[in-house]
């Protein structure tokens, strides 16, 4: 599959607003510091294709981006520290919320959670929600380059520790720096979009 093809399309505010011929999808959450944008122009090879932001929680739209034909990657808004209003914010959860509980095209959700603070309470209930929901999750561990060899596998084996009973998840290491983990990353979505 390739991925360099990929092109962004639209912006929604609201579930209504999404793309109506999507076939399948494969959404990107996370913290709104975890470098969700950093990895998707990462894995789809371009440098500027999600825009990444100095400040966190800049993403306020569902984004999706072309993958093939019918098939989209999102980028959805990140949660936790961005600084809006409290009632611009509780307005993202709910349109999050109905993105993932309704949208009958979403195939999995790669969930980006920063290897040095991994699992954070939001990041856990997003792994809860998807379980319960049937979803597959994708756990990247960004910013892997910044811990030494050993503290990257202490984490990772203890985040897999954390996650045995959830066979629908699965977790790597993945740096956007140094490239560690993109192959096995596209993988695993072009598996979800059904794509060779």
């Amino acid at each position: 599959m390739n991925f360099n093809n990929t092109q962004f399309v639209t912006s929604a505010a609201t579930l209504a607003d999404c793309p109506q011929d999507s076939l399948a999808e494969v959404a990107f959450a996370g913290r709104s510091n975890a470098g969700k944008s950093s990895a998707i122009n990462a894995i789809t090879g371009h440098s500027k294709l999600a825009k990444i932001s100095k400040t966190p929680g800049r993403t306020q739209l569902i984004n999706f981006f072309q993958v093939a034909g019918q098939c989209y990657l999102v980028d959805l808004p990140g949660y936790g520290f961005a600084k809006v209003p409290l009632a611009v914010k509780e307005k993202w959860q709910a349109e999050l919320e109905r993105y993932l509980r309704n949208r009958e095209a979403l195939s999995g959700i790669v969930l980006l959670s920063d290897v040095r603070h991994p699992l954070k309470e939001f990041d856990q209930m997003m792994v809860n929600w998807a379980v319960q929901s049937d979803l597959p999750v994708l756990l990247l561990l960004t910013k892997a380059d910044k811990l030494k060899r050993g503290a990257q596998q202490n984490t990772l084996l203890k985040i897999r520790k954390t996650i045995q009973d959830l066979p629908e998840v699965e977790v790597q290491l993945f740096s956007s720096m140094n490239g560690q983990g993109i192959p096995e990353a596209q993988k695993v979505i072009a598996d979800w979009l059904k794509i060779d």
